[in-house]
């Protein structure tokens, strides 16, 4: 199993993937970090878990549009579809 350690908002987060799926993740990561530095930039500190949400709502907000782009249609590469999935329910944690 691959590990990749990465770096959002100034905290590192140990991850477990598949072997392969390390850059993968890593670039998703850095995806991530580089929507909560703006947003850091914009509104301040903030707390990790309110930073990291503002940040997944940022990418639904991208998803969403992208979405519409495709008249609405749902994302059909699994991978996506998978990640949409555990960003929801990441949102749902942190807002529980």
């Amino acid at each position: 199993m691959g590990q990749v350690i990465v770096a959002i908002g100034g905290r590192n987060y140990p991850l477990s993937c598949r072997d392969g799926d390390e850059p993968h993740l890593t670039a998703l990561a850095a995806g991530i970090a580089a929507k909560a530095d703006v947003l850091t930039g914009q509104l301040g500190q903030m707390s990790e878990a309110r930073l990291l949400l503002m940040a997944a709502l940022m990418i639904a907000d991208e998803l969403h549009e992208a979405k519409q782009g495709h008249f609405g249609k749902a994302p059909t590469d699994p991978r996506l579809t998978a990640l949409l999935a555990r960003a929801e329910a990441l949102a749902a944690k942190l807002e529980g």
